[in-house]
């Protein structure tokens, strides 16, 4: 069996120790939410197949997670909450839920319920890959980046670009592996070119306020974060 990564986002420590250690017995790799501010933060970093998400949580409720995980997902998300009344239903359906268990449940229908989603989700098509640095998350299936809940549209060019300072995150990155990464051949290398889109996308940056987001090693190249 394909052993699929669970996030659980769960503030009630027993429940979620209990439904880890459950699904943990059917082979799934199961990680719970351990900063409640940052929910987004540790999902892009985990890039889990499935989330389990509670309606009432620390800071911001569920559905605010779940919309926020939506602008750079399609990952399945169960509801798992004592709100079963339809109105609640109702909201999880309609902020981007797959499912809604109710608690206190039964870890053999949840299970089950998990086992159809999964098989159904990723018996036809991929999950959506992402990248994340410093709560800067790079969605790679549209090219796009969400940036303090604003999503930045990207050109070909800037995409491939942040794509390869994210793979190389706390290094620097030479003009000519950026522009062997957008090109593909040296012989149609612009010097000229990679500048200009240089500036653009640090324009794009700097409008939500990430204008220190790359940084310039002068005469080496670029890189994201502290150099290691």
């Amino acid at each position: 069996m394909t052993q699929y990564s669970i996030y659980i986002v769960e503030d009630d420590s027993v429940i979620a120790e209990q439904t880890k250690l459950h699904l943990e017995k059917w082979g799934y790799r199961v990680t719970c939410a351990s900063d409640f501010r940052n929910i987004i933060t540790e999902f892009a970093e985990l890039n889990p197949e499935l989330v389990l998400m509670d309606i009432g949580l620390p800071f911001y409720n569920g559905y605010y997670w779940c919309a926020q995980i939506r602008q750079v997902s399609q990952v399945p998300i169960i509801f798992v909450s004592s709100a079963s009344d339809n109105m609640n239903i109702v909201m999880a359906v309609n902020m981007g839920g797959d499912d809604f268990v109710v608690k206190p449940f039964e870890p053999e229908v949840l299970s089950a319920k998990i086992q159809a989603i999964l098989r159904r989700t990723y018996t036809f098509r991929n999950q959506t890959s992402v990248m994340e640095y410093g709560g800067v998350v790079l969605n790679l299936a549209d090219a796009t980046l969400l940036v303090r809940e604003q999503k930045l549209e990207l050109t070909k060019n800037e995409f491939r670009i942040l794509q390869l300072l994210f793979e190389s995150s706390g290094k620097t990155v030479s003009r000519e592996a950026i522009m062997k990464r957008l090109w593909d051949n040296e012989c149609f290398v612009d010097d000229n070119t990679l500048t200009v889109n240089m500036a653009r996308l640090r324009k794009k940056l700097e409008a939500v306020g990430m204008e220190k987001f790359i940084t310039t090693r002068k005469g080496l190249g670029y890189c994201i974060g502290e150099e290691s």
